[in-house]
């Protein structure tokens, strides 16, 4: 059981924090560049429980600031971002993205100290679509990270999203890395014979309590959830935690299914979630064996209006006030949650334990081992980042280049390592960025 001590080191991301602290070690994504437009009004952006502004500048180039100007605290969020920096519309001092202070206009020339003031500012860097921003205490920065999904080059063959959820990150991301609940939340009221035979995903159907292995990665965590299949072979699904917040779950085919979730705390009790996946040929088990599609099994997110305020941004349409949209006939005829979408019946689900579930009233069993696992890795990731140890693949990125999900049927003679090195070896690989690390 984890306790409540621990259950507060977990959950907690402010700034002092444990867990935050080890988080900033790692360059954090902060929005899609697509948000962002050349001296376009700035944007409140929450990271980790602080509030911050974004904007980019005439030059096309990003800032994430304090949004309190350092003169008298006013937001920044009302200020003009005009002519490569980002003016406060209170006494007119304007910063740019560095947080170099570029002009007092209300203080005599004479009398001027721009050299002596800076706005808190934290280092960006755009690529693969997204805006990153480093947040912790060195004097330079670590390398960005460089597992398979978030290199995908080619914008045609890259599939991004945000959406937030109201709930604390660790929610989310257990969520991605619970296997068991697939063939109940989002195919229980599916039997094996409706779906497509030459889909893996019915084994899932057919044996719906699985067999574990799990183990510690130089990544993270990962789990292998393995059911009988015909012919002395076996069904896995392979899913892995990677520090500090990403997850790959194992839906649809191992030889190319390229994906990365990144479980990004606004703050305590809100998440951005961050959806990076090739566009691969073989998606997860989604069909009928007539070709009509699962009842609930939809693909796709309808989102509110972005607003202004500091969580106004990627909301759904379908939420807790509105109770997902749940269709009580819907769920006694065929569907089995009465939501309709594999994302919302995700989301409808972690946000219904709160903000922060108490996480010593759970009765954890053998099907969450992969959970427990990985909070002990992630518990001992940030006692040791406490105590000045370098948190898992801060500096050697390359690491997470060995991790990769998905579903495959090997014989039974054959170890899980091994089929899972032979996998990899077997794997196409979309962005020539998988690294062999099984070996």
């Amino acid at each position: 059981m984890t306790t409540a001590s621990e259950s507060e080191l977990l959950t907690r991301v402010g700034p002092g924090t444990p867990m935050g602290n080890m988080m900033r070690e790692y360059w954090i994504p902060a929005m899609l560049s697509s948000e962002l437009k050349a001296d376009a009004p700035p944007t409140r952006l929450m990271l980790l429980n602080e509030k911050l502004i974004a904007f980019r500048d005439s030059d096309g180039r990003v800032g994430i600031l304090d949004h309190r100007c350092p003169h008298r605290c006013a937001s920044l969020f009302f200020g003009r971002n005009e002519e490569k920096g980002l003016r406060c519309t209170y006494h007119g001092w304007k910063f740019d993205v560095d947080g170099n202070c570029l002009d007092q206009p209300n203080v005599p020339a004479h009398q001027a100290f721009p050299e002596r003031v800076k706005a808190k500012a934290y280092r960006t860097a755009e690529r693969y679509g997204i805006v990153w921003t480093y947040m912790g205490q060195r004097a330079e920065a670590p390398p960005l990270p460089c597992f398979e999904a978030v290199m995908i080059a080619d914008e045609t063959d890259r599939n991004m999203f945000c959406v937030q959820r109201e709930c604390n990150w660790l929610q989310g991301l257990e969520g991605d890395i619970d296997t068991s609940h697939f063939s109940f939340l989002h195919m229980g009221g599916m039997h094996a014979d409706e779906v497509d035979p030459t889909s893996t995903g019915r084994y899932a159907l057919i044996h719906p309590a699985p067999e574990y292995h799990v183990a510690d990665t130089d990544w993270g965590t990962m789990y292998t959830a393995y059911r009988p299949a015909e012919e002395q072979s076996t069904y896995w699904r392979v899913a892995h935690f990677l520090f500090p917040f990403w997850t790959i779950p194992p839906d649809g085919a191992f030889t190319d299914h390229v994906i990365a979730r990144a479980w990004v705390p606004i703050d305590d009790t809100h998440t951005m979630f961050f959806h990076i996946s090739w566009k691969r040929n073989t998606p997860g088990l989604r069909k009928k064996k007539d070709g009509s599609q699962i009842p609930g099994a939809t693909i796709g997110n309808k989102f509110l209006p972005n607003d202004t305020s500091w969580l106004g941004r990627w909301r759904l349409a379908a939420n807790a006030s509105n109770d997902y949209l749940i269709d009580r006939d819907a769920q006694r005829l065929d569907n089995y949650s009465g939501i309709d979408g594999i994302h919302l019946q995700d989301q409808a689900l972690t946000e219904s334990m709160g903000g922060i579930v108490d996480h010593t009233f759970e009765h954890l069993a053998v099907s969450d081992l992969m959970i427990t696992r990985t909070r002990r890795r992630i518990l001992q990731a940030a006692r040791a980042a406490a105590e000045g140890i370098a948190p898992p693949g801060v500096d050697n990125p390359e690491t997470f280049q060995g991790a990769r999900g998905g579903d495959f049927v090997s014989p039974n003679t054959v170890g899980w390592l091994q089929a899972y090195s032979d996998e990899l070896r077997a794997s196409k690989n979309p962005t020539g960025t998988l690294r062999i690390a099984a070996e």
